[in-house]
């Protein structure tokens, strides 16, 4: 048995961005792209590109913030049905995908912000992105949707939880483009059986 199983999950590139500036007034700032050239340090002048990155709030409980670590943050992948369930809550007709600033929108995988972590991401012109984990929501994009479409974005971090994709980095270089078909691979290992009082405990 290989150690990532291919599967018969396939996701649809619907829609690209980058964020070329940071967040700024907890305002994000991005726009779409067509084409999308890959490194192995993400995708070039987008702010969350680069090799490595300063540790922040999401792992301080492993370095102090602003540390050098590896950068497993390289892109921000959301799935286009639960965005559309986060905008139904919202009470929006349409969604931006800049809002939150996305830098793949796929359709077609389902359940898609609980992919399995180091799960690959595989285009047919063998392009691969492996996912970090699970994204959170944070305020950044329910202050973008707010000033975007006063009255909609207060309730996004409740709305997202459990839909804001995932992270990734990139394992094999290549462009990515809308609408390439990328495969989905998982890895085979069962979940740790301990995670339940590791959680428990962390929560205290």
């Amino acid at each position: 048995m290989p150690a990532l199983i291919p599967t018969d999950h396939y996701g649809a590139v619907i829609w690209m961005g980058a964020q070329a500036v940071p967040v700024e007034n907890l305002v994000i700032r991005a726009g779409p792209v067509a084409h999308m050239p890959l490194t192995f340090a993400g995708f070039a002048g987008e702010v969350h590109s680069g090799l490595t990155r300063p540790s922040d709030s999401r792992v301080l409980a492993q370095h102090p913030r602003g540390t050098t670590i590896r950068n497993v943050r390289q892109l921000a992948i959301v799935s286009a049905e639960e965005m559309a369930l986060v905008a139904d809550e919202l009470g929006l007709e349409a969604f931006d995908y800049a809002w939150v600033g996305a830098s793949l929108v796929i359709a077609g995988i389902p359940d898609f912000s609980h992919v399995p972590p180091s799960s690959r991401l595989q285009a047919d012109n063998g392009t691969t992105l492996v996912v970090d984990m699970e994204n959170r929501p944070c305020q950044e994009p329910a202050v973008t949707i707010e000033k975007a479409r006063p009255g909609h974005g207060k309730a996004f971090k409740a709305a997202a939880a459990a839909r804001r994709g995932v992270t990734a980095w990139v394992e094999r270089e290549g462009t990515r483009a809308v609408g390439m078909r990328l495969r989905l691979h998982i890895p085979d290992q069962p979940v740790w059986p301990h995670l339940a009082v590791a959680r428990a405990r962390a929560t205290k």
